[in-house]
């Protein structure tokens, strides 16, 4: 899909990599609708890119669990632009760590990390189905792929992630509707800095090393950069640290030795008792 005059909305959009989308969808000529939970921090943001942007830029605070402020977003984005043609589903949670996570840290992450995703393709792809087409494109995470030390939540529900955009690729993706999946690894971003967990808890300084340890921890831009390539150059997966899908491949050729190794580097962070770092995996 060529992005100029295209219509993106980006949830998750007040900072971090949906900022960074919705920029990137701004530079190659595409109209943003932002949107984010937080209606402040999205102001100032969505501001930011107006400045930048003048008159390609709305802004609608919304929950994007929200199946009415869903409806109300693309109500909202067809007033403002008069078309919704990409739909990026960015917005996560990296909450609940190791086998005793709370019940209501596995209920968040399903209804942010998955089921965001579903009730806005519920709305938004038999739209294009009907004509015109569009692109929906998830934010999920090298997690989702290989797995996250250190949270059961994040792990099940990024593969879930990944895996309800396989599912709209394989069912849709030949009749107009393109799916594009971002997996990176560490991203410097406030995620992991804001979830609720102490320093005392090792499953979450775990989770925290792990993201940050395995790999470069990537600016917001560059990781943007990487899902808008996949969406101009109609790609599925993005993946934009370097070695995700040589993992990936060695993974699914034999999961019993990636396994040991992934006992293997969990064991040297305990062992490490490695710091953290604000990152988004």
């Amino acid at each position: 899909m060529q992005l100029t005059d295209t219509t993106a909305v980006v949830t998750g959009a007040a900072g971090g990599i949906g900022a960074a989308v919705a920029a990137a969808l701004l530079e190659r000529g595409a109209r943003v609708m932002a949107t984010d939970l937080d209606a402040e921090r999205l102001q100032d943001t969505a501001e930011n890119l107006q400045r930048d942007f003048p008159g390609r830029v709305a802004y609608q605070a919304a929950d994007a669990t929200s199946q009415s402020d869903i409806d109300a977003l693309i109500a909202a984005t067809d007033n403002a632009f008069g078309s919704v043609d990409v739909w990026v589903a960015n917005a996560g949670v990296f909450s609940g760590f190791g086998l005793d996570a709370a019940d209501d840290a596995w209920a968040a992450s399903w209804n942010v990390n998955v089921m965001a995703h579903v009730r806005a393709a519920r709305a938004i792809v038999p739209r294009w189905l009907a004509g015109g087409g569009g692109c929906f494109a998830t934010t999920a995470s090298a997690a989702g792929l290989l797995t996250q030390l250190g949270s059961p939540t994040y792990s099940a529900t990024k593969h879930a992630a990944v895996g309800f955009a396989e599912w709209l690729a394989a069912t849709y993706g030949d009749r107009g509707v393109q799916v594009a999946c971002l997996c990176p690894m560490g991203v410097d971003t406030a995620m992991i800095g804001s979830s609720e967990t102490t320093p005392q808890d090792a499953d979450a300084r775990l989770g925290r090393a792990a993201v940050t340890t395995a790999g470069d921890v990537l600016d917001p831009a560059t990781v943007a950069a990487a899902l808008v390539d996949a969406i101009e150059s109609e790609t599925f997966l993005a993946l934009p640290h370097e070695g995700v899908g040589r993992m990936y491949a060695n993974k699914a050729a034999d999961p019993d030795r990636w396994l040991s190794g992934m006992q293997r580097f969990r064991q040297s962070l305990q062992n490490q008792g490695s710091g953290t770092h604000e990152s988004h995996g």
